[in-house]
């Protein structure tokens, strides 16, 4: 039976689309079809969703936001599994801010401003979810998600929920627990700090003001497509290779900010990953560094 149909079958109150087209589901605005997307409303209609995919062998992917992922042009087989608003509450309690996977992490700083918290005004610009945020230990600006996480609440790759600190996330640069392990986010708590909500305000004002000046955010992309490397940046590399406004298809080398790869029009997956594959290439060659894509393939 296929997938779609079985999952109709399991869960009839489940919010499913088949064939789903993901150009707009992600903000490189491209890529291929999901085979089945699913909306779950709370966490036992998730829990018993992945079991019974990974029942059938199917494979299964977690999306949020849908901002720093690539889809293949074929498409993607098995399920899309998109964490949205049904996971998207928010709440402070003390200096503590709780929030969904599915919730805006912008949304989140925006709350924590007007609650008087302040040490999350780094994310204010951050596109991503929460969900994401936590997954990949999102940053800006010297500040990212490890320096406030108090512990997060997850699905298990064994389907358990549990409840980790943020010290046994394994947060790292761009990667936590659940990038080397698996598992799906539900919900985190962050440790803030007392503060004015106007100097908060002020702040959050300025790093704005820094991302839309120098990154092209009236274009679609992934945001940054290459990890820092150990020494140096990768955008400074990439622009002293002269790659800025380098082009495969619709595919480019944003001239405004090296470290972007934007979808300037038409572009495909296979576009991008020539392009990526290029600048690689150049980089390797004049400053013997490889680069590390920061965007993730669905596969």
């Amino acid at each position: 039976m296929p997938l779609f149909e079985l999952l109709q079958k399991q869960f009839p109150d489940l919010k499913l689309f088949q064939n789903e087209p993901m150009a707009r589901r992600c903000s490189f605005r491209l890529g291929g079809a999901a085979e089945v997307l699913a909306e779950p409303r709370s966490e036992a209609e998730l829990a018993e969703l992945v079991r019974c995919v990974r029942s059938e062998g199917a494979a299964y992917f977690i999306l949020g936001n849908g901002t720093n992922v690539l889809v293949p042009d074929e498409g993607v087989r098995g399920a899309v599994i998109h964490i949205g608003e049904d996971f998207g509450a928010l709440g402070t309690e003390g200096e503590t801010l709780t929030a969904g996977a599915g919730a805006a992490l912008s949304r989140a700083a925006v709350l924590a401003r007007d609650a008087g918290l302040g040490g999350m005004e780094f994310a204010h610009g951050i596109p991503g979810s929460v969900g994401g945020a936590v997954y990949m230990n999102a940053g800006a600006y010297g500040g990212e998600m490890r320096d406030i996480l108090l512990s997060v609440r997850c699905l298990d790759p064994d389907g358990e929920i549990r409840e980790y600190t943020g010290a046994e996330l394994a947060l790292g640069y761009r990667t936590s627990r659940f990038a080397k392990r698996g598992g799906v986010v539900l919900s985190a708590k962050m440790q803030l700090r007392a503060a004015p909500p106007s100097e908060i305000g002020a702040y959050m004002h300025e790093l704005w003001e820094k991302r839309s000046a120098s990154q092209p955010l009236d274009k679609p992309s992934a945001g940054s497509a290459f990890k820092r490397p150990q020494t140096g940046y990768a955008a400074a590399m990439i622009d002293g290779a002269g790659l800025k406004g380098l082009t495969v298809g619709g595919a480019q080398v944003s001239t405004k900010h090296a470290g972007f790869i934007i979808n300037a029009g038409g572009a495909t997956c296979a576009d991008v990953q020539e392009l990526m594959s290029q600048v690689q290439t150049a980089v390797r060659e004049k400053y013997g560094v490889a680069l590390e894509p920061e965007i993730r393939v669905l596969r």
